[in-house]
């Protein structure tokens, strides 16, 4: 099997490192038992499909969103930390977690569009409504930096790591990694579909973090080779670059841009070393949104695995100063 040798910088020229790491290898073939945090989820049909979310406490939301190739799980060492603090709010996105799979999928499925009428939908569905806190990540960063950007007034803070920004200057298109145009590319698919990289990334970046319970849970979804796999691929190539796909390139200029004006409280987790805020331009244009608060922690991509306890007290901290 052949690996993906890719620099940090690479990995981050391509995009927002949905793995922090290019290497191969397959998921464990054993079936996966449902963890308790899986069963402690609730369902509610959207678009005709049932999603997944995990909830707990009381009051004013706050929204907990992941990306790839994640699930709330992992958020489940941040939430303990804020429960008391509101009505916490964590969605598995669609084909992921325990959300249904889209019936059909193939090379056009799973794109940030479809994602976004789910987790719209279910937003909507669960009434939130005002005075929303927003805790973000990867993928997840783009779907709540777009929606509060849509429903400004009733949002109450954004806190966010390891998030898809873009600085102002329209120059600022880096050139993605080969690893990036491998996915782009037919290899994509079987490097995805097949052996199951995205999965494995994550696992070797934080695996001594995390238990072989932990591990199982992240790989119940995507054990079967092929199109159960799809979301872990499509959004890789849902990342703009040259300008396409246009709809996302807009959007995520748009809510940059956005941010960058917009008084909102803001909480910017920033992880160290990091994935995606080592380089500098984004990390500068972080810094200056205004009205922010920046706490450092240590971590990768998946920081929450390395971090999530005193992610969850930094959040605990600042939510009641908002």
């Amino acid at each position: 099997m052949n690996r993906q040798t890719l620099s940090r910088r690479g990995l981050i020229a391509g995009g927002a490192a949905a793995a922090a790491v290019g290497l191969t290898g397959r998921a464990n073939g054993a079936e996966a038992p449902a963890s308790s945090w899986s069963a402690s989820k609730r369902f509610t049909t959207i678009n005709g499909l049932r999603m997944a979310w995990y909830e707990v406490g009381d009051g004013d939301p706050i929204v907990f969103l992941h990306g790839n190739p994640t699930s709330s799980y992992l958020w489940r060492k941040v939430i303990p930390q804020v429960q008391h603090l509101g009505r916490c709010i964590a969605p598995d996105m669609i084909g992921m977690g325990d959300s249904e799979k889209l019936p059909d999928a193939g090379p056009r499925s799973y794109t940030f569009l479809q994602h976004r009428d789910y987790v719209f939908g279910l937003l909507d569905k669960l009434g939130i409504e005002d005075n929303v806190v927003l805790v973000i990540h990867d993928w997840g960063s783009a779907m709540g930096f777009n929606w509060a950007a849509l429903n400004p007034d009733r949002v109450r803070g954004i806190a966010y790591m390891e998030a898809l920004l873009r600085p102002p200057d329209p120059e600022y298109d880096p050139e993605p990694s080969p690893f990036f145009r491998m996915l782009r590319s037919e290899r994509g698919e079987k490097a995805i579909l097949e052996d199951n990289m995205f999965m494995q990334g994550l696992l070797r970046e934080v695996g001594l973090y995390l238990s072989d319970a932990d591990k199982a849970e992240y790989q119940r979804p995507f054990l079967e080779p092929g199109e159960s796999r799809r979301p872990m691929l499509s959004w890789p190539r849902e990342l703009p670059q040259g300008g396409e796909p246009a709809a996302n390139d807009k959007i995520i200029r748009d809510y940059s841009a956005w941010l960058a004006t917009n008084e909102i409280p803001k909480l910017f987790v920033q992880a160290v070393p990091g994935i995606i805020f080592s380089v500098k331009e984004l990390l500068s244009f972080a810094r200056r949104l205004p009205n922010q608060k920046t706490v450092r922690v240590y971590g990768g991509h998946f920081v929450q695995e390395v971090s999530g306890e005193a992610i969850g007290r930094a959040l605990r901290d600042w939510i009641p100063t908002l």
